[in-house]
């Protein structure tokens, strides 16, 4: 299993590892959640896909098993800034915009952690293994990134996962339904040590 962090600068050393974890997100948010996303020849992506981002994947042999984006808060594209900021402002009606109990940040160093996901083709005895390299190389990009903290939306259990792993992860607004899911939004800070 390898960890590889994506951005425009390197994706044309990795062949089609960026194509592929857009086509896991596929399978994941419009296959698997139902999801109204953009989509074409198979794979998710949305106006947050930008040179500013940056993905992480957890892959082996070509098949993307999870991954994550990473946003600066700071960007802007068009009208758009980064997906819980834009929802907070009333550009994206398909997330409430009282998903955070505080004006969502610009800062340097606080980025967005979004599109997180572990495939459904990880069997159960790897999925703890893959969600760790998962966190573990998303804390490693975020630090190398300048982040002190990430903000995201996850499921509403998951945060009591990334506490059990070492990150100190803390509910940032209500519980909300984001397309037939319980989830929340979170703020994680990159100080603390993994276990």
């Amino acid at each position: 299993m390898e960890v590889t962090t994506l951005s425009f600068d390197n994706l044309h050393n990795h062949g089609t590892l960026f194509a592929n974890l857009l086509r896991a997100r596929h399978r994941t948010f419009i296959d698997g959640a139902g999801w109204d996303l953009p989509q074409a020849d198979g794979m998710e992506f949305d106006q947050y896909d930008t040179p500013a981002s940056r993905w992480v994947a957890v892959h082996e042999r070509g098949q993307v098993l999870a991954g994550v984006r990473l946003t600066p808060t700071t960007h802007r594209c068009g009208i758009y800034t980064y997906m819980i900021r834009d929802a907070q402002l009333g550009l994206l009606p398909s997330i409430p915009r009282d998903l955070l109990h505080f004006p969502a940040p610009v800062a340097a160093n606080v980025w967005e952690s979004s599109r997180v996901f572990v495939s459904d083709t990880v069997p159960a005895a790897n999925r703890m293994r893959v969600q760790m390299q998962l966190i573990s190389e998303m804390v490693i990009s975020a630090r190398i990134l300048g982040a002190t903290t990430l903000l995201g939306i996850i499921p509403e259990n998951s945060w009591r996962l990334a506490r059990r792993v070492g990150l100190d992860c803390v509910s940032a607004g209500p519980v909300m339904d984001t397309g037939g899911a319980s989830s929340v939004c979170v703020t994680i800070s990159m100080q603390t040590k993994l276990h």
